[in-house]
């Protein structure tokens, strides 16, 4: 499953809407799969799964081995629970492990949990309960808050009592910024991810991004103001600005903003406009990950980048960078 090549996409621009545009019938839209990629996640595998499994609302977990040469593979097979399954993907990379993981599912929903993470308790039945108050929602998603590699809260994010995102026609915020960042806080609806061709295996970073908005091209998203999901911040992270530069992220905004299903529905006069605002979000993230991992020196760099690009959002990039110091 790879996404369309850019001249491909308004052929199944109607189609995918169509999919999208047909609300569940009544009583469905209750079984969900969550797909795990995993390479060599041994330390933190088993409590990601046990997260995954104790969500009574979940029909079945698919774990995706990509590869691993340590022993994730052993600590999926001695985990007795008939939901499980577990496939080779053969290193071929985190979104086509997805892609496979999807192809292999058989809910109405499908979730992406990252084999370091921790859905929190009740976290799938919260974003059932939303589903079900938004009958056309593609996607409904919740929020996060952040975990060290020992598994402790080192985000704040619950002092941010009634943090609302958008819910709706979400495409023009999104394409100007992903609001949702990890899939581990996402339901979306397995016939919408197959019909836009699931993630693009040509990223290699924020392909989830550019997910994210084909499904917003399509249909609508609904958000559940709750904590769901315990995100594990460490030096493994593909995210994580010890590694990663903001020119990491440029080929997936041009991606974004050279995808006809997206621009379909993008006025013509806001993709420029919107293009930027991406880069002072992403630019701003890498700043912000900088600072939580004690590089100033390329967080002040970074924002840098953001007066470049647009003076007048310098001022609400330095904030978030200054509340990243503090885990918000």
């Amino acid at each position: 499953m790879t996404t369309a090549n850019t001249a491909l996409d308004f052929p199944i621009a109607s189609r995918a809407t169509a999919v999208a545009r047909q609300p569940l019938p009544a009583g469905a839209g209750s079984s969900v799969s969550v797909v795990v990629p995993a390479k060599n996640v041994a330390a933190y595998v088993g409590e990601t799964l046990a997260s995954a499994l104790a969500q009574a609302e979940v029909s079945e977990v698919i774990v995706v081995d990509d590869g691993s040469t340590d022993a994730t593979v052993a600590i999926v097979r001695a985990i007795r629970d008939p939901r499980l399954r577990l496939i080779s993907n053969d290193s071929a990379g985190v979104s086509s492990a997805r892609n496979l993981g999807a192809r292999h599912a058989s809910g109405e929903w499908l979730l992406f949990l990252d084999a370091d993470d921790r859905l929190r308790p009740g976290a799938v039945a919260t974003l059932l309960a939303a589903a079900r108050g938004a009958p056309l929602a593609i996607v409904v998603y919740g929020d996060y808050n952040t975990i060290d590699s020992e598994g402790r809260q080192i985000g704040r994010r619950d002092l941010l009592k009634g943090r609302r995102k958008p819910s709706g026609d979400v495409l023009m915020r999104l394409a100007a910024g992903n609001f949702i960042v990890n899939g581990g806080v996402a339901l979306a609806r397995a016939q919408a991810f197959r019909a836009i061709g699931g993630f693009d295996t040509s990223l290699r970073y924020c392909e989830d991004w550019h997910c994210w908005c084909r499904l917003a091209a399509i249909g609508e998203f609904a958000f559940a103001p709750k904590l769901l999901l315990d995100y594990r911040l460490h030096t493994a992270n593909t995210m994580n600005a010890a590694v990663r530069t903001p020119q990491d992220f440029l080929p997936a905004i041009a991606r974004v903003f050279d995808d006809g299903l997206i621009l379909a529905r993008l006025p013509g006069s806001a993709a420029a406009g919107l293009r930027r605002a991406a880069e002072v979000h992403l630019v701003t993230y890498s700043a912000m990950q900088a600072v939580r991992f004690g590089r100033y020196r390329e967080a002040l760099a970074y924002l840098g980048m953001v007066g470049r690009r647009s003076l007048t959002s310098l001022p609400s990039s330095a904030m978030r960078v200054v509340l990243a110091c503090f885990g918000i």
